[in-house]
């Protein structure tokens, strides 16, 4: 299963991708402004181009596990991609991937590196690894 994880934020939005085997998770290119439709469009175009199975958003609980306003924004943005796409929309506790990012010090980009980790934390939670 091929997952697509987008780690949102307004401005930019992080992109990996799992292998067909669900193992591995690639970084790829951020989406400028992804809550317009333009940014939308190309998350929806990137889903098909990479035959995504499945979409994962990252929700920013807060350290206590709790949700605030930005989980509700990721919430509306997973909401406005189920509208466009036609393979199952999850939402996946993101905490920490930012500072994950950062500490590698990898010459990708630091939002789309945070959604490999996003992506690696979900498929080893999908193995049953967590």
């Amino acid at each position: 299963m091929r997952v697509l994880a987008l780690d949102h934020g307004s401005a930019r939005c992080g992109c990996a991708v799992s292998d067909p085997s669900g193992t591995l998770a690639t970084p790829l290119a951020v989406v400028e402004r992804p809550d317009t439709r333009k940014g939308l469009n190309r998350i929806a175009t990137l889903a098909g181009e990479l035959e995504a199975d499945r979409v994962v958003v990252g929700l920013p609980l807060t350290l206590a596990g709790e949700e605030g306003a930005q989980a509700a924004v990721a919430r509306e943005f997973a909401d406005g991609l189920r509208r466009r796409l036609r393979i199952p929309v999850e939402l996946y506790d993101e905490r920490l991937t930012t500072r994950m990012a950062e500490a590698t010090g990898a010459s990708a980009d630091p939002d789309s590196v945070a959604a490999a980790h996003l992506l690696e934390s979900y498929l080893t939670a999908q193995r049953g690894g967590l």
